[in-house]
C-alpha cells in the first residue's frame, strides 16, 4: 500500500504534520508495524513539497522511535513501538477501541481472584501450581472445562481438550498444526486481527467470503471451498467481530454440512458466545471436523489469558498439547487453578451474568447516543459497527477523532482483501464508566455529522 498521509486538517511546520500523520495512522491500523514506507522523493513528490521536508520529518520520526531506516531497503515503520519517546498527537481520553468485557462492581472480579488465590494457598500451596507441568491443564481442570461447556451445548470430554494461554496463542498452534506455508484458509470477509497477524507468520493465505447480517453466506462459502481446496475455515458465528452478525440456527446447520461435505476443517472461535446463551455452536454439529476455541477474554478478562480448545478427537489434543509446549511451554497454572474453582462453584457464570448486564445497558446509552446514525449491534455485545457517512474513509476518519481525544478501530484492521468498507468498530467496555462512555460517545455522534475532510495535495 503506498501511503499518502493527510496534511490539511493539521496546523504547524509540514514535516511535524508528516509525523503526526505518520503517528496517527500507525495508532488507526491504516499503517502496519513493519511496513514500507514511501521513499523520501516518491513521498515529496506525492506531496508536492520539497525533498528536505520530507528528509526532515522522517529523521524526526526516527528519533521518536516511529520508524526504522534498513540499509539499501529504506524506510520501515517501527516493528516495536517500545522505544517511542513522545508522540505529538493528543492524548487519547476516551479510548473505544479495545474491545474489552466492562468491569462492573456486581462481578467482583478483584475480590474473587483475592479469594480464590487465598483458597488455593490454604488448601494445597502454590508450590504446585508454580513448577513446570504438563501443557494443557491437568486431568482434573480439563474435566472443569469441559463440564462447562457442555453446559453451552459442546459434546466436551477432558480428553478432547487443551487449555491455552489465550485464543491468540491457540490460533497461533492450530495453524501451526494445521497447515504448512501456502496454504488457504477461508475467513468471513472482515475477521479477526488475530488470526491475520497469525496467518502472516505462519505463511498461510487468508481468503475471505462475503457475508450478510447472519456471517458468511453459504453459497459463497461453498464456492470458496470448491475454488481455493482451503485446510480449514475459520469462523466467528456469534457476535462477529466487527460486524455483530450472529448466524441463526438454520444458517449454522447450512454451513455445517457444506464443511461436512467439503470435508474442510472449521476453527470456530467463540470468543462471545457465552454472552448469547442458548446460542448452538456450530461444533456441535460438526464435532469431528471442528476445533472450538471458547476464551474467558471477552467473556470475564483478557489479563485471564485462558482459553479452552475442544478438538475433534483427543489425538488432535495431544497434537496441539505439543504444539503449545514448542511455544509457550504451559499456561500460567495458579490463574488456571483459579479458574478451574470459578467454573465448578458457578462463580464464573455469575461474573458473566453481571458481564452481560453491564453489556446490555452500556448497548442502550450507545443506541441513545447515536441514534441518528445507522449502526450494527448485538443487545448483549461489547462493540457496534458503523458504516461512515459518504466521503469518509475508515482511516481518516479514525485520525480525525483521535486527534479529539477518541480511539475507535477502522474497517482496514479486519479485511481480508483490498478493498475494506468504509466502516469503523466502536467497542463500548473498555470505558471505565457509563459516563465516561458517554463522553466517547458524544464525541463520536458530532464527528458522523461533520463533512468529511477532503484529501488534498499539500
Amino acid at each position: 500500500m503506498e501511503w499518502t498521509p493527510t496534511l490539511n486538517d493539521r496546523r504547524g511546520p509540514v514535516y511535524q504534520r508528516i509525523v503526526e500523520a505518520l503517528t496517527a495512522d500507525v495508532a488507526s491500523g491504516r499503517l502496519r508495524r513493519g511496513q514500507q514506507l514511501p521513499t523520501h522523493r516518491a513521498l515529496a513528490k506525492a506531496l508536492g513539497i520539497d525533498l528536505t521536508t520530507v528528509t526532515r520529518a522522517y529523521t524526526e520520526a526516527r528519533h521518536l522511535g516511529l520508524t526504522e531506516a534498513r540499509v539499501g531497503q529504506g524506510t520501515f515503520v517501527a516493528e516495536s513501538m517500545a522505544q517511542v519517546r513522545h508522540l505529538s498527537n493528543p492524548r487519547e481520553e476516551f479510548d473505544l477501541s479495545m474491545n474489552l468485557p466492562p468491569q462492573p462492581l456486581e462481578a467482583d472480579l478483584e475480590g474473587r481472584i483475592t479469594r480464590g488465590i487465598a483458597s488455593i494457598q490454604r488448601e494445597t500451596g502454590f508450590s504446585t501450581h508454580l513448577n513446570y507441568r504438563e501443557p494443557g491443564g491437568s486431568a482434573a481442570e480439563r474435566d472443569a472445562a469441559a463440564a462447562w461447556l457442555r453446559s453451552r451445548g459442546t459434546d466436551a470430554h477432558g480428553d478432547r481438550l487443551v487449555i491455552c494461554p489465550g485464543t491468540q496463542n491457540a490460533l497461533f498452534n492450530l495453524l501451526i498444526e494445521l497447515t504448512k506455508p501456502g496454504d488457504v484458509v477461508l475467513t468471513e470477509t472482515l475477521t479477526y486481527p488475530g488470526i491475520k497477524a497469525a496467518s502472516v507468520y505462519t505463511g498461510v493465505r487468508l481468503v475471505g467470503v462475503p457475508m450478510d447480517e447472519e456471517g458468511v453466506l453459504p453459497d459463497a462459502l461453498e464456492a470458496a471451498c470448491r475454488e481455493h481446496a482451503p485446510k480449514a475455515v475459520y469462523l466467528i458465528p456469534t457476535i462477529h467481530n466487527p460486524t455483530t452478525a450472529t448466524m441463526s440456527k438454520a444458517r449454522r446447520e447450512t454451513v455445517a454440512e457444506i464443511l461436512r461435505g467439503s470435508g474442510v476443517l472449521l476453527i470456530e472461535d467463540d470468543a462471545y458466545g457465552p454472552l448469547e446463551p442458548g446460542v448452538v455452536p456450530l461444533a456441535s454439529l460438526v464435532p469431528e471436523r471442528t476445533y472450538f476455541t471458547a476464551s474467558l477474554s471477552k467473556c470475564i478478562a483478557p489479563g485471564l489469558r485462558i482459553s479452552f480448545v475442544l478438538t475433534p478427537d483427543n489425538e488432535a489434543a495431544g497434537r496441539l498439547a505439543a504444539a503449545l509446549r514448542a511455544t509457550v511451554q504451559m499456561p500460567a497454572f495458579l490463574m488456571v487453578a483459579v479458574v478451574a474453582r470459578w467454573l465448578a462453584d458457578g462463580s464464573a457464570d455469575a461474573i458473566i451474568d453481571a458481564i452481560r448486564s453491564e453489556a446490555a445497558d452500556r448497548q442502550k446509552l450507545a443506541g441513545e447516543v447515536l441514534a441518528e446514525q445507522t449502526a450494527f449491534r448485538h443487545p448483549n455485545g461489547h462493540h457496534i459497527w458503523i458504516p461512515l457517512p459518504r466521503g469518509w474513509s475508515g482511516t481518516d476518519f479514525a485520525s480525525h477523532v483521535q486527534r479529539q481525544g477518541l480511539a475507535i478501530v477502522s474497517a482496514e484492521s479486519f479485511s481480508v482483501g483490498e478493498n475494506p468498507p468504509h466502516a469503523i468498530r466502536v467497542s463500548l467496555g473498555a470505558a471505565s464508566s457509563r459516563a465516561e462512555l458517554v463522553q466517547g460517545l458524544q464525541i463520536l455522534a458530532a464527528a458522523l455529522r461533520s463533512p468529511a475532510i477532503t484529501r488534498v495535495v499539500v
